[in-house]
């Protein structure tokens, strides 16, 4: 590997440790960066997740108070999280690199999409949690879980914009509560990605080399974020990966 491709990496770790402590979307550098190293894009996309996986856990970590106190509270939804990031990883699996390569871009069209409407999302999510008082309905409440098990799927098979739709299905069952919504979004998250990561592994579509380089540059930016997100406000990065996102778009629907 030569001297700009593994700068390139480690670029692209630096840039996704820093964005997903602050609003996500660290997947859109990560991938794309393995993709141009030369890696097919199935490995590139479980080589990607796994890289990223020490810096989310140090992020759900940091809420380990929050968790140990929800534990019960989250069951449901670590459950329904398992499930659905392991049917998604497996999806992932069995899908050859020519047709991963034409959804590329519409999966990348997507969580641009969902990234630039993020604010309404979440908004009209906990619009539906609040129609019957403070706490949502039993309906409102299963309707939560049945969309958190089609974001885990989505979140195990490819993962960029997974936090934000997370987000607007965490608002219809724990309401307006940001610690709490935020926790529980970590704790679903490191889930789905551990039980990815360990079938990717096993299937044998993980680039070792790559991941060292993207995994330690993602933990050092992980800690930069939080520093440099005091001072930067969290719309100004969100903007930044959504001008990142539409790029990576166009780039890859004319490639």
């Amino acid at each position: 590997m030569d001297f700009s491709t593994t700068a390139l990496l480690a670029a692209s770790g630096l840039g996704a440790g820093l964005v997903n402590a602050i609003a996500g979307g660290g997947t859109f550098f990560t991938f794309s960066a393995l993709i141009a190293a030369g890696l097919p894009p199935v490995v590139a996309n479980a080589t990607s997740a796994v890289a990223v996986t020490p810096a989310n856990l140090a992020s759900a970590w940091a809420y380990r108070r929050e968790l140990a106190a929800n534990l019960k509270r989250f069951a449901a939804l670590g459950a329904v999280s398992l499930v659905g990031g392991l049917l998604g990883a497996y999806i992932l699996t069995v899908t050859d690199n020519s047709s991963f390569s034409r959804l590329v871009p519409w999966l990348l069209l997507f969580a641009t999409l969902l990234f630039a409407a993020s604010p309404q999302i979440v908004a009209l999510a906990r619009s539906i949690g609040r129609a019957e008082g403070k706490h949502p309905s039993t309906r409102a409440w299963a309707a939560g879980l049945a969309f958190q098990f089609l974001v885990s799927v989505y979140g195990g098979f490819f993962g960029a914009g997974m936090g934000i739709v997370m987000l607007a299905a965490l608002a219809i069952t724990e309401g307006d509560d940001f610690h709490l919504i935020n926790s529980a979004k970590h704790l679903c998250s490191t889930l789905i990605q551990l039980v990815a990561v360990v079938l990717f592994i096993m299937a044998g579509l993980v680039s070792w080399r790559e991941t060292f380089i993207v995994g330690a540059a993602s933990i050092v930016g992980g800690y930069a974020g939080v520093a440099f997100g005091r001072r930067l406000p969290a719309p100004v990065i969100r903007w930044l990966v959504i001008a990142v996102g539409a790029i990576l778009t166009v780039y890859f629907f004319i490639r």
